[in-house]
């Protein structure tokens, strides 16, 4: 006898939960993990890196092997998430802000022709 077609069963048919996902920043969130991976002082910077990957993946269905060694990374570093949220709320409290360093990085040769006079 042939079984009912899942989509003719009802609401009562759920998706399964098995399926893995890939996640579509994957490939660069690999390489940042990696990065991350070896770092053995972490500045504000790795600590904001790190919990930002952590909330985008923390019950994400797929992406093991990221989840892993955010977790490895945790440990390395001698914390777990409580104290990792405490550092980086106390970072992003003291003012940070994604990208702040790169724009006070000065361009250019730093010349301003706006302060010379002219004689």
């Amino acid at each position: 006898m042939l079984e009912p077609h899942p989509s003719s069963a009802g609401p009562a048919v759920m998706a399964e939960p098995d399926v893995l996902q890939t996640h579509p920043l994957y490939a660069t969130d690999r390489d940042l993990v990696d990065r991350l991976l070896a770092v053995t002082a972490p500045v504000d910077q790795d600590l904001v890196e790190l919990a930002r990957l952590a909330m985008r993946y923390e019950g994400f269905p797929g992406a093991h092997d990221l989840q892993d060694d955010l977790a490895k990374t945790l440990r390395l570093w001698a914390l777990d998430r409580q104290q990792l949220h405490q550092r980086t709320r106390a970072i992003w409290a003291a003012g940070h802000r994604p990208g702040a360093l790169a724009q006070q990085e000065p361009v250019g040769s730093g010349f301003d022709t706006a302060d010379q006079t002219n004689d």
